[in-house]
């Protein structure tokens, strides 16, 4: 039996410091074609992996220019709804206007693209092998990795998200704040060095869900710690959903949450360099 995944990588023109984001480019190249080329060779490890396993990779916007853009590279793409208040809502349109049968729906935002495409495969994988309604990628923080996010956050505390995870790997909450906090933290660091692993994971923003799972989440109202919080996962736990972890590792590659500014565009071009 064939399983299916469909990659929705979410494009929206608005945005307030940088209008037109999923065309700026990037280095001689567009940031949406450098996230399809993600999503791309994370569908090809998971089919040459799982040969019963298909996956398909698909943008979704709001925008003709965008949508033009994607025909001049043989993307596929879908017009959505403008008003889609978050890219899950717009990954969910994508599957509706698709009329897609996949048994998971990955969220790409097409603004990460420095995102590791065996991130995407791993969060694939990994959530084919679970029984968890939704999986995300997490990364163990070294210790000098755990100093530079508590100095971030004195001045953007709410820059970087942790997750504590059980046994079984599944997530039992993710904050804003640094969790968990670390009582031995002397000797623990003794142990290992600076460039030892803490116990500290944080969270890397990329979702993948089942069908079910998907059309579930964006049908219920934001949840009270999810508002606290401004974390849509919490709004997963708060309605009894599990969500498995995926421990992924950057092994050396630059990190980058998203391009949202011009200084961000040119941060990424050094980046990639």
């Amino acid at each position: 039996m064939t399983t299916e995944t469909l990659i929705v990588v979410p494009a929206r023109w608005g945005s307030t410091r940088l209008p037109g984001k999923p065309l700026v480019e990037i280095a001689g190249q567009s940031m949406l074609s450098r996230v399809v080329d993600i999503a791309r060779s994370a569908a090809e490890e998971v089919m040459f992996t799982r040969p019963s396993h298909r996956v398909d990779v698909l943008v979704a916007t709001d925008d003709e220019r965008i949508s033009e853009h994607c025909h001049e590279r043989s993307v596929d793409v879908v017009m959505t709804p403008e008003h889609c208040p978050t890219g899950t809502d717009r990954a969910r349109e994508a599957l509706r206007a698709k009329d897609d049968a996949a048994d998971y729906v990955v969220n790409l935002q097409g603004d990460a693209p420095l995102t590791p495409a065996d991130f995407v495969s791993g969060l694939i994988l990994g959530l084919e092998d679970s029984v968890a309604d939704v999986a995300t990628p997490v990364v163990r923080l070294r210790w000098h990795e755990l100093d530079l996010m508590r100095e971030q956050k004195k001045v953007t505390p709410f820059s970087g998200t942790t997750v504590v995870v059980s046994n079984n790997g599944e997530a039992l909450w993710f904050s804003k704040q640094i969790l968990p906090a670390v009582r031995n933290e002397k000797q623990l660091r003794a142990d290992v060095g600076d460039d030892g692993l803490s116990p500290v994971m944080r969270h890397v923003g990329l979702y993948g869900f089942r069908r079910d799972a998907l059309e579930g989440f964006v049908s219920l109202k934001p949840a009270h710690y999810e508002q606290l919080e401004g974390l849509e996962q919490l709004r997963l736990i708060e309605n009894g959903y599990r969500i498995h972890c995926v421990e992924v590792d950057y092994r050396g590659r630059p990190a980058m949450s998203g391009v949202d500014s011009p200084d961000d565009v040119k941060r990424a071009e050094r980046l990639l360099s």
